[in-house]
């Protein structure tokens, strides 16, 4: 049987449960975080789509294929479905070389020549005859000429008013250029 001193001790044990209860309930709480509304994301407008450009590397080449001959003196290379429709030529004559384009213009115009190496405009003067052609003279050892001769495996001659030529750099320009040399 239980003595006295351990009754009460079990009747001190519900008080001093409560105390601590109590004593907890005074311990003062960190106030419940109040609701947040989102913040709205400001997300600048995309920029505008713009279309790339065409990459001129990326043109079919123009119909055609080089031919070399020697015409007298002369080095020649000529590019175009046949030799009779030539639209684009190089020649040599005294230590200058012609390239010439198919087409006309009443005065001279600007002709820009495009290379893996880069790109140049040149003046090329309009010049009569069976085949009205427009065309430039390079000294023999202009560096332009090397770059065509070694652009990768195209170039392009472009002329306001005509189709843009995507021409192969192939060995017919590299001989004619070397023979001005």
């Amino acid at each position: 049987m239980a003595n006295a001193s351990d009754l009460a001790i079990f009747m001190r044990w519900p008080a001093a449960a409560l105390g601590l209860l109590a004593l907890a309930a005074c311990q003062p709480r960190e106030p419940a975080p109040l609701p947040t509304r989102p913040v709205p994301v400001v997300r600048p407008a995309p920029p505008p789509q713009i279309a790339p450009a065409a990459d001129w590397r990326d043109a079919g080449i123009t119909p055609g294929t080089w031919t070399w001959t020697r015409e007298g003196t002369r080095s020649v290379a000529r590019f175009g479905v046949t030799p009779a429709a030539t639209e684009l030529s190089f020649a040599c004559s005294a230590g200058q070389v012609t390239l010439a384009r198919a087409g006309t213009a009443p005065t001279s115009i600007a002709m820009t020549i495009v290379t893996t190496n880069g790109s140049r405009t040149v003046n090329a003067a309009p010049v009569a005859g069976p085949l009205p052609v427009l065309a430039a003279e390079f000294a023999g050892r202009d560096p332009l000429l090397d770059m065509i001769a070694f652009s990768r495996g195209r170039f392009a001659v472009s002329v306001p008013g005509l189709a843009t030529l995507y021409v192969p750099s192939w060995p017919e320009i590299s001989r004619v250029i070397e023979d001005c040399r």
